[in-house]
């Protein structure tokens, strides 16, 4: 058996074992897809790949860089969709959307304002982040004359997955000198879309786009690891989004990078020319790439 007849023997096994849409090959009736059977649950034994231990010894040299997700790009489209969920399954949804779930039923804790994780967010504070409430001018008068507005006469606004516009991630690149490779470690990732409150005025017509949250990502890894991405090569092989983001599928711009003058981004020494900007982002991404390549020359 050839090199190639290996290859595709292998590609056959892990389509046969996987499932595009859980349970949908033993369902009796459709209630039952997405739902793992207790026979299932046993055999997959499945856990997110367990990062191996680095001893600081073995860093021979590292830089952090902060990136962004343009959510426009076609290569990033899986970390953007589903926005549409009411004629979807449950299985399939989009990052934001697991990631807000699993905020505000607490199976994710650490939730912080910026990426260097110094300020936690609570869910009260992401609520006023992530929802719009104004008062209609017939509350006011009500309000003026009664003394309450009634639950009518408030309008309410929430981010959906429909607004997120970029993703903006927080990553460590490392020299691992016992390995003898560049590696990378994600640490963390955050939502950027306009305010809630630019849905409630959309004639504005000012750019409002926020860091909604950081999230600390290692601590995320067993919830992106049992929420998929769409695969749209292969519906039977869908992606985790802890597989996904870990091996860096998708497109990102190096904004910053840390820097004796205080981390400062290329926007704030490169003003006003878009194309300088994507060149120095460029410039910084191969700096670090040739970092391996000169560990081999002599």
């Amino acid at each position: 058996m050839n090199l190639k007849n290996v290859v595709l023997s292998v590609l056959m096994l892990g389509m046969i074992s996987a499932q595009a849409q859980v349970n949908i090959l033993n369902a009796t009736t459709p209630e039952e897809i997405g739902i793992r059977t207790e026979e299932q649950i046993a055999y997959d034994n499945d856990v997110p790949l367990p990062y191996g231990y680095t001893d600081e010894r073995d860093v021979l040299w590292s830089k952090t860089t902060w990136e962004i997700i343009d959510l426009d790009e076609r290569v990033n489209f899986p970390l953007y969709y589903p926005i549409d969920t009411n004629n979807i399954g449950a299985e399939r949804r989009s990052l934001y959307d697991v990631l807000v779930k699993n905020i505000k039923s607490g199976k994710i804790e650490n939730v912080y304002a910026d990426s260097y994780f110094t300020e936690k967010r609570t869910l009260n504070d992401l609520d006023a982040s992530l929802v719009y409430r104004d008062t209609t001018d017939l509350g006011i008068e009500q309000f003026n004359a009664e003394g309450f507005v009634s639950d009518e006469y408030i309008r309410e606004f929430t981010l959906d997955a429909a607004d997120i516009e970029e993703w903006r991630i927080r990553g460590y690149w490392y020299l691992d000198k016992r390995q003898g490779e560049l590696k990378y470690r994600l640490l963390g990732i955050c939502p950027v879309a306009g305010e809630a409150r630019s849905k409630a005025f959309e004639d504005d017509g000012f750019d409002s786009r926020v860091e909604l949250f950081w999230v600390w990502f290692p601590g995320t890894r067993e919830v992106l690891h049992k929420s998929k991405a769409f695969n749209r090569r292969n519906t039977s092989q869908p992606i985790s989004y802890d597989h996904l983001l870990n091996s860096r599928r998708f497109h990102g711009v190096v904004y910053k990078e840390d820097n004796v003058q205080g981390d400062r981004g290329v926007n704030e020494y490169i003003n006003d020319n878009a194309l300088m900007q994507l060149l120095e982002s460029n410039r910084i991404q191969e700096v670090i790439r040739n970092i391996e390549i000169d560990l081999w020359n002599y």
